[in-house]
């Protein structure tokens, strides 16, 4: 039996998210987005809740197609907070609308950007526990900051953090889980 990170052991939909998805590098726009809007639409809530509801989202969000979410309006907004599988706050909804106009406007240099606050490569970390695993650090602190200045919301460093994660800016597995060689120094 593979040995993983702790905080998805014994969740069958986490484990295939986190031996398929979680750190492994993404530099497409669209999936960028759809990450982020995840991460956002996580912000108080668990991850279980968020992966539960995910192909609802896809569905309703245009597969996560910034350009598609980006021209929605009061109508769309309307009948997303009318369906239970979706995680409906209007807060968080209107963050997504705004966000995907900001990566639409951007392209490709949305991928660019991020990546570039890292070199161009994961950041790789040997963390023994998950308990040694920041939930914000330096690097998320100024990431956020340059999102935000770009008209980002729902994304403070706590939030970026797990978005620099998912998509494998960073990569957090743990020094025993069989996915952190994937990356390795």
């Amino acid at each position: 039996m593979e040995t993983r990170c702790d905080w998805c052991v014994g969740d069958r939909l986490l484990e295939q998210y986190h031996d398929t998805e979680w750190g492994v590098p993404k530099f497409d726009t669209r999936q960028l987005f759809e990450c982020l809007t995840l991460e956002l639409m996580q912000t108080g809530l668990s991850w279980r809740t968020v992966l539960g509801k995910r192909e609802a989202m896809r569905e309703s969000f245009f597969d996560f197609d910034p350009v598609l979410v980006a021209n929605q309006g009061q109508e769309c907004l309307r009948t997303w907070l009318q369906d239970a599988r979706l995680i409906r706050h209007s807060g968080k909804l209107l963050a997504m609308i705004n966000n995907a106009q900001i990566v639409a406007r951007s392209g490709p240099a949305f991928s660019d950007d991020l990546w570039r606050a890292v070199g161009g490569t994961p950041v790789v970390n040997r963390y023994a526990s998950i308990d040694e695993v920041p939930t914000q650090t330096e690097l998320s602190r100024q990431v956020s900051l340059q999102l935000r200045k770009q008209g980002f919301r729902f994304i403070g460093p706590v939030t970026t953090q797990s978005f620099m994660q998912a998509v494998g800016m960073v990569n957090d597995h743990l020094l025993d889980c069989f996915r952190h060689p994937e990356h390795p120094l």
